[in-house]
């Protein structure tokens, strides 16, 4: 079995640069190594983050009808260990991860995008960088030009005019992000939103919050600094232009006074919101 390595120390981008405080450290044992060579590897740094089951929120036709193609493609694969036993993995969800699904003359397969979207990131996602994906996808489905075709045979009739419009306002984000050009990666609950030691959930580790990055507008600020000076993500709550004067917790320090806020909230199947006043919301709205 490898040796498990927990994450090194986040660098927190284009955060407001005044605090200075450094991130409070816990004495973490050493993890021991299985392998016969004897080496021993460790970092002391653990980290966490909740984007967990989704914010409440009521399914987009787009998503449904995305999700109804997805089912029909994976169910046409067979056992696909890449996707896991169903029976065995509390069932296959969908990820809002960049699905791109392919049709050559060997059936159905997936690749993924330069950046997936989660549902919640949407509202900082700059339609002009989101619009890359789509072109970056566009190119791809040209060189499987039977793919779209049997989309539609599928029912998903959306297809082509999801993949040729332009992506330049919050509706057509929207409807990119619940799209099977990006939310339809399967995967068991487990890898989705497991927690170690039972499982290694998107949710839980850093490629949501990363993939963020590539696509938020320039003028938001999705790393900030909570009350104690420590790094944290936060993403607004609605699109832009949509009097939005809130943010909500998508990552915070570990062991912060933040991060035991955050903690109780998923325990209790809520999110953490701050207010327009809130300094933290201030800093994430600081360059619009």
């Amino acid at each position: 079995m490898p040796t498990k390595m927990k994450a090194s120390k986040p660098v927190a981008k284009n955060v407001p640069a005044k605090a200075t405080k450094s991130t409070p450290r816990k004495k973490v044992p050493k993890a021991t190594s299985a392998a016969t060579s004897g080496k021993t590897l460790h970092e002391d740094y653990p980290w966490t983050i909740n984007l967990t089951d989704h914010a409440s929120r009521t399914e987009s036709p787009e998503f449904r009808a995305a999700k109804a193609l997805a089912q029909k493609i994976v169910a046409s694969l067979g056992e696909q260990k890449f996707y896991g036993d169903a029976a065995e993995n509390d069932g296959i969800q969908m990820h809002h991860g960049g699905s791109l699904w392919l049709l050559d003359h060997d059936g159905w397969f997936m690749v993924q995008n330069q950046a997936g979207i989660e549902w919640s990131a949407q509202f900082c996602s700059d339609p002009a960088k989101v619009d890359r994906l789509r072109q970056n996808a566009q190119r791809l489905y040209a060189k499987f030009p039977e793919t779209i075709a049997e989309m539609v045979k599928l029912g998903y009739h959306d297809a082509q005019t999801i993949l040729d419009e332009a992506i330049d306002d919050a509706d057509k984000v929207q409807r990119w992000v619940d799209s099977i050009f990006n939310s339809c990666v399967p995967l068991p609950a487990t890898r989705h939103i497991g927690a170690m030691p039972k499982g290694e959930g998107r949710h839980h580790y850093p490629t949501p919050v990363t993939d963020i990055d590539l696509v938020r507008y320039d003028d938001f600020v999705l790393w900030v600094l909570d009350g104690e000076g420590l790094p944290a993500a936060v993403l607004p709550v609605a699109a832009r232009g949509k009097n939005v004067n809130k943010t909500r917790l998508a990552w915070a320090t570990p062991y912060s006074k933040l991060d035991l806020k955050h903690a109780r909230a998923h325990n209790k199947g809520k999110a953490v919101e701050f207010g327009a006043s809130n300094p933290i919301t201030k800093q994430a709205f600081a360059n619009q």
